[in-house]
């Protein structure tokens, strides 16, 4: 067995140094994939695989790890590839995505690296697997396909993004009305989410895939030279994504003096004390797992319980 996981003090060490660590692995006797190492926490032999009727297609059957009852997801198959063949070699990684476990099924496990996100590039805009991809790097003049796991995900388990009546029926919701957001994430499935929720609060949505164009729009916005608190509500960022991460662009926006007040919201599939931790390091107001529309709800009365200094101008 390997465990992944490392202590919140140890992963701190990369938050706002615009760095990742992923691990590598093979659906395939070729081609590598990876995913990062944050969301993993351990990488296991397939123990006693159990069916389940009615189960999703991706999904070959659940297992009892320490406990605990997980699903067994074949990511070859979840991707558009070949399912995998079961045998005393098969190997399960271990994750935890948008507050729930799971483990994903591949043909062998090859080694965890640290890399810059500079070195991370978007997926080029091709037809394939490409669809199921949020980036790509070079390992040694090989090409490694880093696997869009909320994808993945949101194609087993339907996500609701609705929001109670119950808690629109509050009079400083109210005040979003008008308001600009700017949702930064590399993942299409989870700028969709945003959109379909934030937007029943009135909200002018914007979108950027990762920080760098996030941080593009943003510096844009400030050089027309409207404060851009008086514009934009809010930014929602995720923590990894290809070229700058969130961690490192809510520094940025700190460092930026037209920028420094803004509202930064770190949404992220990723749980627990270690967001909370990464909150207080990079500077963000306030910390969110995907996905959760009543939690958005929650976090925009935050935002406009503070108080606003201007009312948003009309385009």
């Amino acid at each position: 067995m390997t465990t992944i996981l490392d202590s919140v003090d140890q992963r701190t060490r990369l938050v706002g140094e615009n760095r990742l660590e992923i691990l590598m692995f093979k659906l395939s006797k070729r081609q590598m994939f990876a995913i990062n190492v944050f969301k993993i926490q351990e990488v296991v032999r397939l123990p006693k695989l159990t069916l389940i009727p009615q189960r999703h297609p991706h999904v070959r059957g659940i297992i009892n790890l320490r406990g605990q009852t997980l699903p067994v997801i074949d990511l070859a198959q979840a991707i558009g590839m070949r399912p995998l063949e079961i045998n005393e070699h098969s190997t399960i990684i271990v994750t935890e995505y948008n507050r729930s476990v799971q483990a994903f099924m591949v043909a062998n496990v090859d080694r965890i690296l640290n890399l810059n996100w500079e070195s991370i590039q978007p997926p080029p805009a091709t037809a394939g697997r490409n669809h199921y991809l949020t980036a790509i790097t070079q390992v040694n003049d090989q090409l490694v396909e880093i696997i869009d796991v909320e994808k993945v995900l949101a194609e087993i388990v339907h996500y609701d993004t609705s929001i109670p009546a119950n808690c629109l029926e509050d009079s400083l919701l109210e005040q979003a009305q008008g308001w600009e957001v700017l949702l930064v994430d590399d993942s299409s499935v989870a700028l969709t989410q945003l959109r379909e929720t934030l937007s029943q609060l009135g909200l002018k949505i914007h979108t950027a895939s990762n920080g760098l164009q996030g941080l593009k729009k943003l510096k844009a916005w400030a050089d027309e030279g409207t404060p851009i608190t008086d514009r934009l509500l809010m930014v929602f960022t995720d923590a990894e994504m290809p070229e700058m991460d969130g961690y490192r662009l809510t520094t940025e926006i700190r460092q930026d003096p037209r920028l420094q007040g803004l509202y930064v919201v770190l949404h992220t599939s990723l749980s627990g004390s270690f967001n909370l931790a990464m909150v207080k390091k990079v500077g963000c107001d306030n910390f969110l797992s995907k996905f959760q529309p009543e939690g958005l709800v929650g976090v925009v009365r935050d935002r406009l319980s503070r108080g606003l200094t201007a009312r948003p101008k009309a385009k």
